[in-house]
């Protein structure tokens, strides 16, 4: 049932193509163009944003079903609807979606100097292939939005990107089509064995043990690319560090999310078995990526590498939670996913006014700005801190849940998978400690001012949403507290009935 009495869904994504149109219908001279083209950018943005706090406001948290619901048949001989709705795991990644958009919208607003109307439509396009791949209810629908995001985002490495920007936006690009050809055959094999495309109804079906290990596999090939899981993660650094800043906060904010997404909407829920089955290997997977990655974080000299490198070993911690099947585990797994989306976000944006001032993110090439930039110094160090997990902010309560979950599994997957939170704390305050502390070395770096006020702008709504959910985390777990416990019962249930691995389940 449509709460909203509109529908809501069906604005929320296609929204921005329209103003989409209106930025390409734009004409006059080329600054009028570009002016004109950032404006309807933004305000396009944030009427979505607008419409989309609909989705807060009118959300029932406690039916773990779907709401919002659109079904209007499209193929119906094949089975295939046009089929929109959001439950408790994915109404939030719309929002920060739809909220991102504009923040990077105005990051972007004197940063990017031409084919700013181009650059512009790009983001919208992405918006509304983000919100379309959460909304999804129809598993072509699905892939098509899963897969939509590659073209826009391409172009904005590719296009406006650094250096290696080619390079980069191929690699992106190449690594995650491979991963997606074997999520196709997956769902043309699940169509083929149900004859439904409806996730909503898939949800609902119990698949044979024998196939579920290879549909799994299938999913894993590409939702370990997008999360992104150790060793298919070294696009990943490339891509951040020649995508501008923009693209690198709707990367980490949002894209990095849809494999964790994957796991929970249809690995675990759809293959309870395999799940189960191969959750030790998720588990070493995960672990690894924790471990060996913030080694590699602490080895760079550059801060778009580091950052880049810690996001890998924050969704080793999705991973870990996410396969636990218990609910602290599974509610710190998304809360995890939320709090990333904000804070590795918000870091990337430090990292950008930088670069906006001097052109390079090489760590030695700063040092002393506590001197020439206060408030920005300020700013870093709440992020840099929110990252490693300090208590009132949102990093931290993500953690400890993951943490309670896996200690429920196994001691040393607990233990194993915290030593991240220590590793984190190294590399990110020496990062810091190089940027920010010690003495200029460098004159150009005596001309720096602070943060602009547009600057201020797009960190202000980060910092507070930081703090409200490391604060009053019950505002959030509450969306998706129905729909994990109905994932964790159902979980359970198809474990007794089918192989129930000894250990796998929480005592």
């Amino acid at each position: 049932m449509n709460a909203a009495g509109f529908p809501v869904l069906s604005l929320v994504t296609w929204l921005p193509l329209v103003g989409g149109a209106i930025i390409l219908s734009i004409r006059g001279d080329a600054e009028a163009v570009a002016r004109n083209a950032r404006w309807a950018a933004l305000w396009t943005s944030l009427i979505v944003f607008g419409l989309s706090l609909v989705l807060w406001v009118k959300f029932n948290p406690s039916d773990p079903g779907f709401q919002f619901v659109e079904n209007v048949p499209w193929m119906p001989e094949y089975g295939l609807t046009y089929h929109l709705g959001v439950d408790g795991i994915s109404v939030l990644f719309v929002l920060l979606s739809t909220a991102l958009t504009p923040i990077c919208v105005l990051a972007s607003w004197e940063i990017i100097k031409y084919q700013v109307r181009e650059y512009m439509l790009a983001f919208l396009i992405l918006e509304t292939m983000m919100v379309g791949t959460f909304c999804s209810l129809d598993f072509i629908i699905f892939y098509m939005f899963f897969e939509g995001t590659l073209i826009p985002m391409y172009l904005i490495i590719g296009v406006w990107g650094g250096p290696r920007r080619i390079y980069s936006a191929f690699k992106f690009f190449l690594f995650t089509l491979a991963g997606s050809v074997l999520l196709l055959l997956a769902i043309l094999a699940v169509w083929y064995q149900t004859g439904t495309m409806d996730i909503a109804t898939l949800l609902h079906t119990k698949l044979p043990a024998s196939m579920q290990i290879w549909l799994f596999l299938a999913f894993l090939a590409s939702f370990a690319v997008k999360l992104p899981m150790w060793p298919v993660h070294t696009w990943l650094p490339d891509a951040h560090v020649e995508a501008p800043t923009a693209g690198s906060v709707m990367l980490a904010g949002v894209l990095l999310k849809f494999g964790g997404y994957g796991f929970l909407r249809f690995s675990v829920p759809l293959l309870p078995v395999a799940s189960a089955t191969l959750a030790p290997l998720m588990f070493a997977l995960g672990v690894m990526a924790v471990i060996y990655t913030s080694f590699v974080a602490l080895a760079q000299d550059d801060m778009k590498k580091l950052i880049a490198y810690s996001s890998v070993a924050h969704m080793g911690l999705v991973t870990i939670g996410t396969f636990t099947f218990n609910e602290q585990g599974l509610q710190g797994a998304m809360f995890q996913m939320l709090s990333h989306g904000v804070v590795s976000a918000a870091l990337f944006l430090c990292v950008g006014v930088l670069y906006d001032r001097l052109h390079t993110h090489e760590i030695d090439r700063f040092g002393g700005l506590i001197d020439r930039m206060p408030f920005y110094a300020l700013i870093l160090m709440f992020f840099s801190l929110a990252s490693v997990g300090l208590p009132g902010t949102s990093g931290f309560v993500g953690e400890i849940l993951v943490m309670i979950g896996a200690l429920q599994v196994n001691f040393w997957l607990a233990l194993l998978g915290g030593t991240g939170m220590i590793l984190s704390v190294g590399y990110m305050l020496y990062m810091y400690r190089r940027v920010i502390f010690g003495t200029i070395m460098h004159a150009d770096l005596k001309n720096f001012l602070d943060l602009s006020p547009r600057e201020v702008a797009v960190f202000a709504p980060l910092v507070v949403l930081t703090l409200w959910m490391g604060i009053y985390p019950a505002s959030f777990t509450s969306f998706w507290a129905a729909s994990i416990g109905q994932i964790v019962q159902n979980h359970q249930m198809a474990m007794l009935h089918g192989v129930h691995l000894a250990g796998m389940l929480p005592r």
